[in-house]
């Protein structure tokens, strides 16, 4: 489980393609200064396990199920990710509750300088995670914890502070590059316990109310 709030920058240093998924070792002096062999490590927004540490690097098996649904199958070698360490029970929740599961893949419309170094990025979110997105609840990109200042047709719009932009890939991002999506899962827990409500609702008939003796 994680926060959205970047660490560090990793960067790409090798993929190792295999016969299902491929292994991605990354270059993360901070995150790997207290890692260990099974360790979860977020990147751009994908949940990982820490394998073969080295000094100031780690590797990470990527199935293909990872591959097919996020924006690592794209990744290059050199290329820039947002890392994130699993949270700690001590841990400050300075964003939300990102767990590294990923649930589409968005791509940028835009990234506008407001002034002062702040921006406003815009996402195109795939039609199926329009409902789990609202008007100031959070949302993932590329694992950065940010909070949705509009949404219109499936275009999702958020403020990005100076801070934000020059310490993650954002600052390395353009129109049309893909973004991994995670939604708030409360949303998701929610529409399932709706559901189940209909559901029960649904099955209530006349003729059961009277077998109960109603």
């Amino acid at each position: 489980m994680f926060t959205g709030i970047i660490e560090e920058l990793g960067i790409v240093e090798a993929i190792q393609p295999r016969s299902t998924g491929s292994r991605l070792r990354v270059r993360a002096p901070l995150v790997c200064s207290d890692a260990k062999e099974g360790d979860s490590i977020c990147v751009s927004g994908v949940c990982l396990t820490a394998v073969d540490l080295k000094p100031g690097s780690f590797g990470a098996d990527v199935s293909p199920e990872t591959l097919t649904r996020t924006s690592l199958r794209l990744a290059k070698v050199g290329a820039p990710v947002n890392l994130e360490r699993a949270l700690l029970p001590t841990t400050r929740l300075g964003g939300h509750i990102v767990q590294g599961h990923v649930d589409g893949v968005g791509s940028i419309v835009s990234i506008d300088l407001l002034g002062d170094d702040n921006w406003l990025l815009r996402v195109r979110a795939p039609q199926e995670l329009d409902r789990y997105l609202a008007f100031k609840g959070s949302v993932a990109i590329d694992g950065i914890s940010l909070t949705i200042a509009s949404i219109e047709n499936c275009e999702v719009s958020v403020a990005v502070i100076p801070h934000t932009y020059s310490h993650t890939t954002l600052k390395e991002r353009k129109p049309g590059d893909p973004v991994n999506l995670e939604t708030d899962v409360l949303a998701k827990y929610v529409e399932k316990m709706l559901g189940q409500l209909d559901v029960k609702r649904s099955t209530i008939t006349l003729e059961g109310l009277l077998e109960q003796g109603y």
